[in-house]
């Protein structure tokens, strides 16, 4: 089983300044290739510590990827960095230099003196050219752990199994390219990778984490495929991922794993992979042949901001109205007036949200051509998160209605 770490370099990264897309993608793409990644560890630009962090990946996993600090400036110190953890000294390669050279005259510009730290990688790496940017990247190999001695450093790994570290640019585009044109085929080949990982997401409305664990808490101790939750205010996430020998096999034990969990869950699912709860519920109204209208009070907006992205005729408009939320009842019924006396196939969906010292209280209504629902909530989590929940619980009762699920 091949297994992986990333190291992401950058103080920029630590201090919050730049947001690290990297590890994410880096993150999918093993996963398409069915590696286990056991760790992501985020670094600053100081050359022992980045050493330091390679070796004790090297003692846990088979491949160590670094994005990041390979730049023409003496705060880029992954290239010194790498060199340290295995041992070796940089070595000045001249073609990477010709090709540095021809990159920046792309530009009109000669290259800079301190741009030809760029052409020096550890000692015996394997070079990759960057076609995209001026940083070339490389791959240090390890055929197998050397034997302990005085001049190997301490923390390099000593047990059985061939290992890499593969060093990219930090420049999002530039990492994607090398790693997708280049670092892709040397794994596959060098680690015989015929796996793959595949995940099928399913998402569930109206239910908390605890009570979704407690129904399927046994399938989150499985092996392979593996289950797991994710909560995003008032929708819980349901995260299937199967490894096998093919896609047809991952497809296989991914079916199967969420046939039981729709069987156990039931309407709760709502969706899988890309749908979202608005998009859904829509759908469900559309099939009922209603139209809708929104009136919302104290969420800056949230709901019609929602239903307008889609584009969808259903949803034939929304109108945000200061309101109490117990008078949110006349409010809905003055501001649909007229429309819904002409239009009988109308339906409505309003929120009130009220924050106060003592609790944040959501009102949600939900009128259609078959009756009325009120709920009465009330949210214990952070103010700003407030707005959110009361729409996905909103959208969630609309979907039901529409869909013909009671409670």
């Amino acid at each position: 089983m091949t297994s992986a770490e990333i190291i992401a370099i950058g103080t920029e990264l630590l201090l919050g300044e730049t947001a690290d897309t990297n590890t994410r993608f880096i993150a999918r793409t093993l996963r398409g290739l069915g590696i286990d990644l056991f760790r992501a560890t985020t670094i600053g630009d100081n050359a022992g510590r980045i050493a330091q962090a390679i070796r004790e990946a090297l003692g846990r996993a088979e491949i160590v990827i670094t994005t990041g600090g390979l730049g023409p400036t003496v705060d880029d110190p992954t290239r010194q960095a790498a060199a340290q953890a295995v041992g070796v000294e940089l070595e000045y390669q001249p073609e990477l230099w010709e090709q540095i050279t021809a990159r920046v005259a792309r530009y009109g510009r000669i290259p800079t003196e301190n741009q030809k730290r760029q052409a020096y990688i550890p000692k015996g790496a394997i070079a990759i050219e960057n076609p995209v940017g001026t940083a070339p990247a490389f791959i240090v190999e390890l055929p197998s752990p050397p034997a302990p001695s005085r001049s190997t450093p301490a923390g390099l790994p000593r047990g059985e199994g061939s290992r890499v570290v593969i060093s990219l640019p930090g420049v999002p585009r530039e990492m994607e390219t090398l790693l997708t044109q280049a670092v892709l085929p040397y794994l596959q080949e060098r680690y015989n990778l015929h796996e793959i990982i595949k995940i099928r997401t399913l998402h569930t409305g109206g239910v908390g984490e605890a009570s979704i664990d407690e129904q399927i808490g046994d399938l989150e101790s499985l092996a392979n495929p593996t289950v797991g939750l994710g909560a995003h205010s008032g929708i819980i996430d349901i995260r299937i991922a199967a490894k096998a020998g093919n896609e047809t096999e991952a497809d296989r034990m991914l079916a199967a794993i969420e046939a039981d969990i729709r069987a156990r869950l039931g309407s709760v699912v709502y969706g899988a992979d890309d749908d979202t709860l608005e998009a859904v519920t829509l759908q469900a109204v559309a099939a009922r042949g209603w139209t809708l209208v929104s009136l919302e009070s104290g969420l800056g907006g949230a709901l019609t901001e929602r239903l307008v992205r889609l584009g969808s005729p259903t949803f034939v408009g929304g109108i945000r109205h200061k309101v109490r939320p117990e008078a949110l009842e006349d409010a809905l019924e003055e501001a649909l007036g007229e429309a819904r006396r002409e239009n009988r196939s109308l339906a409505a969906l309003g929120i009130a949200l009220s924050i106060s010292d003592d609790a944040q209280v959501v009102t949600a209504l939900v009128f259609t051509p078959q009756g009325k629902e009120e709920h009465l909530l009330t949210f214990g989590g952070h103010p700003r998160n407030a707005p959110r929940w009361a729409v996905n619980m909103g959208l969630d009762y609309l979907r039901r209605y529409a869909q013909g699920i009671s409670g």
